[in-house]
């Protein structure tokens, strides 16, 4: 292996333990480890973050080691987007693993081949290792292209990192531009879906740096490759989680992760599939017609007084 990869971690350090080990494996010459700090409000933090680095930095062959140790906590879109940002000041290219993301051997060599075959490509912007739908799909291809940036185990460029803004600051004037009309081609659900996303995103109401990295995406009309079989496997549904701390949603049990085959079969095109992207938008995102309506329904004057009525008719009843 000759890529750089970044490992991001926290206060896991028993997932830690695990993706670690799948980095070893693959023997990366440089290793770069990101680690937020403690929080003040959880009195274990300190001892579980300390123990969360030693086993990240554990390495016992030929590599770099290069760490961003955080004293104080910056929280998610501070602590991960910087830390990326650290790390392509530093590799033109590279492979981002969270600590909860376990990935296939496979991932690798995946990763490592088509950053080579797309690095001067400014149409594609990433190399995502997730397919979510993939018990769903039917293809002779390795990879296709898509509008979703789905970022458990993914790699990129410098040159397309440097689009990213954690604050999203031309989000309302690109909005406003028509750009998410354009991106969702007469699709309403889907841009009712996104414009509330990246509303709340942009006005700071949600800790998180994954978004931003997909608008950056798809202001700049880029897109991403993601694999025909799935590479990865999120190990973090659990109650400690920062974000996925619900329980593991129903179409990861339909999408087993697996070895990539190769040589790889590439498509005779860089265009998004728009069929696989609208079973993502639906399957992932919750994306339909009948929840677009749903949504609609609830926002009406007459619906919210009815419901009040309703509701005062049956609190008098119970007395």
């Amino acid at each position: 292996m000759k890529t750089a990869v970044l490992f991001i971690v926290f206060n896991r350090p028993d997932t830690t333990r695990l993706v670690f080990a799948a980095i070893r494996a693959a023997r990366p010459p440089r290793l770069y480890v990101v680690a937020d700090g403690p929080r003040g409000s959880h009195d274990d933090d300190a001892s579980r973050c300390e123990e969360a680095r030693k086993e990240a930095t554990g390495v016992d062959w030929q590599c770099e080691v290069k760490t961003l140790f955080r004293d104080k906590n910056l929280g998610c879109k501070r602590s991960v987007s910087e830390g990326i940002g650290w790390f392509f000041q530093q590799e033109a290219e590279g492979i981002v693993i969270e600590d909860d993301v376990l990935p296939q051997p496979t991932f690798f060599p995946y990763c490592e081949e088509l950053l080579e075959r797309y690095r001067d490509d400014p149409r594609v912007l990433m190399i995502g290792g997730c397919n979510l739908v993939t018990g769903r799909l039917q293809m002779q291809e390795s990879y296709f292209f898509s509008k979703y940036a789905n970022i458990w185990g993914w790699a990129s460029w410098r040159r397309a990192w440097r689009h990213y803004d954690s604050d999203i600051k031309e989000w309302p004037c690109w909005r406003d531009a028509g750009g998410l009309r354009r991106l969702s081609q007469g699709d309403r659900p889907f841009e009712a879906h996104w414009r509330r996303v990246f509303d709340t995103v942009c006005l700071g109401q949600i800790d998180t740096w994954d978004y931003q990295w997909l608008f950056a995406c798809w202001r700049t009309s880029g897109c991403a490759v993601l694999p025909a079989v799935n590479l990865t496997k999120n190990i973090g549904f659990r109650a400690d989680a920062t974000h996925t701390n619900s329980h593991e949603p129903d179409y990861l049990r339909t999408a087993l992760p697996s070895e990539m085959g190769f040589p790889l079969v590439h498509p005779l095109s860089v265009m998004p599939v728009q069929s696989i992207d609208s079973l993502i938008g639906k399957v992932v995102y919750g994306i339909s017609r009948r929840s677009y309506l749903v949504s609609r329904i609830r926002r009406l004057p007459l619906i919210g007084v009815i419901a009040e009525r309703v509701a005062k008719t049956l609190k008098a009843a119970t007395r």
